[in-house]
């Protein structure tokens, strides 16, 4: 028996398998790769002696401290149900058609549950916006089991953060850390409640920084995710990523996997975001969004490959700027078309994301500064960042997130599109969220919309800088069929 077991031990560090995730046009699937390892045919002792103890990270620290600021969310939403009329044998018996329609509406409860981190003793709760995302009504459960009711302060759709409080003092928290401090190989805690097991705790490591997935469903996403191993389940949602010292360093909100539950990797916001998205959502009631006003391509080697001839780029790293909008923060800096940013705030740009992150932490008005490669020449510009209606002033809540209000998903009309309609440009309806003034207006799919409050709207970009209310949307079916809808002040 003994030579069994040590030989099946043998075959096991032999041959190991792993997983390939491959994503295709949303598509997930995963493929399983034998692969042929070393191997060492001697016993080894894998027990740890009282002295190498010392060197493995102590995480109960940790874990003892954090869980108690970490909390169970049940979200509750009321919806409306038909309830059809029952069969009635008499009509049958005597001939008569059974009667059609006329079932009666009754409202229906449904819950859903995520996790949340409290961040101030006084009852501010960070946690993710799908998981409070049309609820009528929260329900926040502490690690103690007290049960409060919760409202919600703020929610940012393009970053996937909310913030909700409950009326309590004295509360146990989480200190922030440093995500930018994280790490690759370095020790993390993800605590949530996966399957409604609250104050669960599993440990992993930073896998890799700045993931960008395009898995918000959010045409103004921020992403740049921690990526790590530490197994995270439906439930974790919204839960602490925590390093050894206890503090916050991300907030659990992605698994990318093909079933739904952990297959080896999850993702979090990091703090970096997140306490940004929180001050300002604490703050002014709506998130303060900075904006650089440029399109840009990061310059990987795909870039190289294809442009490289044409822009005279050679080497990696760094992103190119394909437009610079008009009145912009950029603009006014004097950044140009063809340059090549490298470094914002003294951060290096190595990865697509980079840029997006950094500009992220930033306010209206606020000023950063640019290395920027323009042929053979280094300069240095300093920008001040604008908001989404082209100025450099902080919004108010009367102020308008328009793409939220009008609650759908939106494309840019390609110039095939624009020429067949007649018209010079505009944004099309992919989706309609229910709620949305879209569907309350009873707007179809395809919709094309070349303006609203009488601007035009050519472009996705066009409609994330409208700030008024909407009181009018105006455009054109695929059919050709113009169409104007006026809204009703509520």
């Amino acid at each position: 028996m003994v030579a069994v077991c040590f030989a099946s031990a043998l075959l096991g560090a032999a041959v190991a398998s792993y997983a390939v995730v491959r994503s295709s046009q949303g598509a997930t699937t995963i493929e399983y790769v034998n692969s042929q390892g070393d191997t060492i045919p001697v016993a080894v002792n894998h027990f740890a002696t009282s002295q190498q103890a010392a060197s493995y990270p102590d995480l109960t620290y940790a874990a003892e401290s954090a869980v108690k600021a970490v909390v169970n969310i049940e979200a509750i939403q009321e919806v409306e149900v038909m309830q059809q009329m029952p069969y009635n044998p008499f009509f049958e018996f005597f001939g008569f058609p059974q009667p059609q329609g006329g079932g009666q509406s009754r409202k229906h409860e449904q819950r859903s549950g995520g996790s949340g981190v409290i961040i101030s003793s006084d009852g501010y709760i960070v946690t993710n916006n799908h998981v409070v995302d049309g609820a009528t009504k929260l329900r926040v459960k502490l690690n103690d089991g007290h049960v409060y009711d919760a409202k919600v302060i703020g929610t940012d759709p393009a970053t996937d953060i909310a913030l909700i409080k409950i009326e309590q003092s004295n509360l146990p928290v989480i200190e922030f850390g440093s995500s930018d401090a994280l790490r690759l190989g370095e020790w993390v805690l993800a605590i949530g409640s996966p399957f409604d097991l609250q104050s669960t705790i599993t440990a992993g490591i930073v896998s890799a920084k700045a993931r960008q997935l395009d898995v918000i469903p959010n045409e103004f996403r921020i992403e740049a995710f921690i990526q790590t191993d530490a197994a995270v389940n439906p439930g974790n949602s919204g839960g602490a990523l925590v390093n050894v010292e206890g503090k916050l360093v991300g907030i659990n909100t992605v698994i990318k996997s093909p079933t739904g539950s952990y297959t080896g990797y999850s993702f979090a916001v990091p703090e970096s975001i997140v306490r940004k998205v929180v001050n300002d959502l604490r703050e002014y009631g709506i998130v303060q969004r900075a904006l650089l006003g440029i399109s840009y391509r990061y310059i990987d080697q795909e870039f190289v490959d294809q442009m490289g001839k044409d822009t005279g780029i050679k080497d990696v790293g760094g992103v190119y700027v394909a437009s610079v909008a008009e009145g912009g923060s950029a603009s006014d800096a004097g950044l140009r078309k063809g340059d090549v940013i490298t470094e914002i705030d003294g951060v290096k740009i190595t990865s697509p994301t980079t840029l997006t992150e950094q500009i992220g932490k930033h306010r209206p008005n606020d000023k950063i500064s640019l290395v920027v490669k323009r042929g053979d020449k280094v300069k240095h510009f300093e920008v001040v960042l604008r908001n989404k209606a082209g100025k450099a002033e902080l919004l108010s809540k009367s102020d308008v997130d328009v793409v939220e209000v009008l609650g759908g998903r939106f494309a840019d009309i390609d110039t095939k599109t624009a020429k067949k309609l007649d018209i010079k440009g505009g944004v099309k309806v992919q989706s309609i969220k229910s709620g949305g003034l879209l569907a309350k207006a009873r707007v179809r799919e395809g919709f094309v919309i070349t303006h609203i409050n009488d601007k035009q709207v050519r472009s996705v970009a066009d409609l994330g800088r409208l700030t008024d209310k909407v009181r009018s949307i105006d455009g054109v079916y695929p059919d050709g069929r113009a169409a104007s809808y006026t809204i009703l002040s509520e």
